[in-house]
C-alpha cells in the first residue's frame, strides 16, 4: 500500500502521483498533509527547497476543494513565473485521474487575455506571480470572494523582490474566514511578521532548524585572486567532467557576461536573467532540462523556481549578500533527498562572509585547493574511461559495421588501440594544462604565481582594439533580426554553422529588430560572405555586406569605441588599461577548457544564445 493514502489521500490521487514516481512521503509532507487535511488551520511550514512542498499543500487542496463547481476556491501565491508554471503542472499532474479539476497560471510575460479567457472559463485553483494576479484583480476580472484557502509558497523570496504591497492589496480582496498557509526555505523577521498579520494562531512546522541548509548538501570554497577566477572556475568545471550545475552571478550583466565567455570557450553554457522574454526564459530552461547545457548562469531571482532534478553543484561565483539567499542558491541541488556540492570562488578578503554564511546555516564550509593541471587532466581520462564502461550498446545497430571496425583495427595491438582511443579527449585536455600554474590565492605570505595562460583568464570582451592600436575586427551587417526570432546566442550559432568559423573569433553582436551587426576578425571576412551565398532564411535570401560604421574611432592617447545600443569605454596608455564597469580581459586564443561538452562524450557545436557586451 502507498503511505500517501495512510496520511489521507484518496485513491484516485495516489494513484496518479504513483505514477510519478511518489512512493514514500519526505518529512514535510508526511508531517504537514494530516494537520492540512482538517482545513481548520492557519499553517507555517519552514522547509528548505526541494523538500517537496508543492505536494505538502496541493495535495490537501485536492482533498478540500468542491470541484463541481468552477469559482476560485484557491489562490496560491509565488514569485516567480517558473514556480507558478511548476506548481501549477504539478497540481495538473497530481489531479490526472480526478474529473474537472481546473488550475491556471498567472503570471507577467505571457498573454493576459489567454489567462483572462482561461478564468472565466472557470477555474477553482489560482497560482499566480503577485504583479500579474493584482493587473486582473484590478481589471476586475476575478472574484475571490468564495476562496476557501491562500497559499503564501516561497514567502521569504517574495518580500525580498519587494511584492509586500502586492500581496496586503490581493488578500484585502479574500474573505476572512479562508485559511492561510505560508512555506518558506528561511524565516527571517519580515515572514515572522507576514504570518502575524495574516493569521490566527497558525500551527508551526519546521523541518530542521530554522534558517539551516540541507543536510545532503556539501559546502566547499575555493580562495583565488580576483584576477585569476574565471580560470579557477573553469579549472573546477574540467575537474568536475559530469557536472550539471547552476553558477550564481550577482548581477544581470556579470551572468550573460560569464555565460558568454563560457559558450566561447566551448562550454555548454547559457544565461539566466531578468532582461529575458518569457520565451527567451523558456528556450534556455527547456535545454536545461533536456541536458542539452551543463551549465545554467543565473541571478538570484531568476533562479528562483527553477525544479531541475540531479543538480550535480550549485557554483557561487559571487557570493550573496544575504546568508537566505545562499540558503536558496544551495537548494537547487540536493533535492528529493540526493546529495550534492555548493562551492564558492572567493578572495581571501571574503573569508569573513564565509564564516558569517556557516553560522547561520549552522554547518562548517570546507576549504579545497584549485585542482593542478594533473590533476585535471587524470579526472577527464579516467571520465572516459569510465564511459565505456558504461555506454549502452545498440547490438542490433551496430553489428553490420562491425566486420568494417574489425578490418579497420586488425594490425593495432589492443595496448594500441586504448591508447589512441583515450587519447581523442585527453589530447586537449593535456595540451591545455601543460605547465598549468597554482592559482590557489596565498593568504599569508602573499607570494604571486605565475600568469595563467591569457586563454584562461577572466572572460573576454570583444574589445574591437588590439594590442597595437588597430581595430582587428570587421563589422558586417546581416538582414536578420530580433522579428526573425534571433538574439544574440542564435545569430552567433546561425553564423558559425554557415561559415565554419569559431564562435571565438567572433566579436561584438548587435541584434536589431529587422536586421543585425556582427564583428569578426579580418581574415574571416571573405570566409563569411563566401559562406553565406546562396543561403536563404525563411525563403529570403540572407545579405551580408560591410557596414559603413566604423568599429573604433582613433583618439588621442588611445582608442575610444562608440557603439549606438551601448558599449563601454576603454582608454589605453602604454601597457595600462582602464575599463569602466566590467572585467579586465586578456585573450590570445586557442583552445580552451577541452572543447564542446555533452553527455555523450561526443564534441558539440552548441554555441549558446546569447551574449552581450558592456
Amino acid at each position: 500500500m502507498n503511505p500517501f493514502i495512510e496520511l489521507g489521500i484518496r485513491h484516485d490521487i495516489v494513484n496518479a502521483i504513483s505514477e510519478l514516481g511518489f512512493e514514500n512521503p519526505t518529512p514535510i509532507q508526511e508531517q504537514s498533509i494530516p494537520v492540512l487535511l482538517t482545513g481548520s488551520n492557519d499553517f507555517v511550514g519552514l522547509a528548505q527547497t526541494g523538500t517537496g512542498k508543492t505536494a505538502a499543500f496541493g495535495l490537501p487542496l485536492l482533498e478540500l476543494l468542491d470541484f463541481e463547481v468552477n469559482y476560485p476556491q484557491a489562490l496560491v501565491l509565488c514569485p516567480t513565473r517558473e514556480l507558478c508554471l511548476q506548481i501549477t503542472n504539478d497540481i495538473k499532474n497530481y489531479a490526472k485521474k480526478m474529473g474537472n479539476v481546473n488550475v491556471v497560471a498567472v503570471y507577467g510575460g505571457a498573454s493576459i487575455v489567454d489567462q483572462l479567457r482561461q478564468i472565466k472559463r472557470g477555474v477553482q485553483i489560482v497560482v499566480a506571480t503577485p504583479g500579474r494576479m493584482l493587473d486582473i484583480i484590478n481589471r476586475k476580472a476575478i472574484d475571490f470572494s468564495q476562496v476557501k484557502f491562500v497559499v503564501l509558497d516561497e514567502a521569504d523570496e517574495m518580500l525580498n523582490m519587494g511584492f509586500q504591497e502586492d500581496i496586503d492589496s490581493i488578500l484585502s480582496t479574500t474573505p476572512d474566514t479562508k485559511k492561510t498557509w505560508l512555506f518558506s526555505a528561511t524565516m527571517p523577521s519580515e515572514v515572522r511578521r507576514i504570518a502575524k498579520k495574516y493569521m490566527n494562531e497558525p500551527f508551526e512546522l519546521t523541518m530542521g532548524e530554522k534558517n539551516t541548509g540541507n543536510v545532503n548538501i556539501e559546502h566547499e570554497y575555493y580562495i583565488v585572486r580576483a584576477r585569476d577566477k574565471y580560470a579557477a572556475f573553469k579549472r573546477i568545471v574540467d575537474f568536475n567532467p559530469d557536472i550539471f550545475g547552476i553558477v550564481f552571478c550577482r548581477t544581470k550583466i556579470e551572468t550573460q557576461d560569464i555565460a558568454e565567455a563560457l559558450i566561447k570557450d566551448g562550454y555548454n553554457a547559457d544565461s539566466l536573467h531578468g532582461d529575458l522574454s518569457q520565451q527567451q526564459r523558456d528556450k534556455v530552461m527547456k535545454r536545461y532540462r533536456d541536458r542539452s547545457l551543463q551549465l545554467l548562469i543565473a541571478t538570484d531571482v531568476a533562479a528562483r523556481g527553477i525544479d531541475v532534478n540531479d543538480v550535480t553543484h550549485v557554483i557561487n561565483y559571487s557570493l550573496p549578500d544575504e546568508v537566505e539567499n545562499y540558503t536558496h542558491r544551495s537548494g537547487r541541488t540536493a533535492r528529493a533527498g540526493k546529495t550534492g556540492v555548493s562551492i564558492s570562488i572567493i578572495n581571501a578578503k571574503e573569508l569573513g562572509k564565509i564564516r558569517q554564511i556557516e553560522r547561520g546555516l549552522g554547518k562548517r564550509f570546507v576549504k579545497v585547493e584549485i585542482p593542478t593541471g594533473f590533476d585535471v587532466c587524470e579526472k577527464q581520462l579516467f571520465s572516459i574511461v569510465h564511459k565505456v564502461h558504461t555506454v549502452v550498446v545498440n547490438e542490433q545497430q551496430i553489428e553490420q559495421y562491425i566486420p568494417r571496425i574489425m578490418e579497420e583495427f586488425k594490425e593495432m595491438s589492443k595496448e594500441e588501440f586504448i591508447k589512441r582511443f583515450a587519447s581523442i579527449e585527453f589530447n586537449s585536455f593535456l595540451e591545455y594544462y601543460k605547465n598549468a600554474p597554482d592559482l590557489n590565492a596565498p593568504i599569508e605570505d602573499g607570494r604571486r604565481p605565475e600568469r595563467e595562460r591569457g586563454d584562461d583568464r577572466a572572460p573576454r570582451q570583444s574589445s574591437g582594439v588590439s594590442g597595437g592600436g588597430k581595430s582587428e575586427y570587421t563589422r558586417l551587417f546581416i538582414n536578420l533580426g530580433s522579428v526573425d526570432e534571433f538574439n544574440r546566442g542564435d545569430l552567433l550559432g546561425y553564423i558559425c554553422n554557415n561559415t565554419k568559423i569559431s564562435g571565438r573569433t567572433v566579436g561584438k553582436i548587435d541584434v536589431k529588430g529587422v536586421y543585425s551587426f556582427f564583428e569578426v576578425q579580418h581574415e574571416d571576412v571573405e570566409k563569411v560572405t563566401n559562406g553565406f551565398k546562396d543561403i536563404e532564411f525563411k525563403g529570403r535570401p540572407v545579405r551580408i555586406e560591410i557596414s559603413g560604421e566604423g568599429t573604433s574611432e582613433k583618439r588621442e592617447g588611445g582608442y575610444q569605441r562608440r557603439e549606438g545600443g551601448g558599449g563601454y569605454n576603454r582608454e589605453r596608455s602604454g601597457s595600462g588599461e582602464k575599463r569602466e564597469g566590467g572585467f579586465n580581459r586578456e585573450r590570445t586564443g586557442g583552445t580552451a577548457g577541452g572543447g564542446f561538452r555533452d553527455f555523450s562524450g561526443k564534441r558539440r557545436e552548441d554555441r549558446g544564445e546569447r551574449r552581450r557586451r558592456f
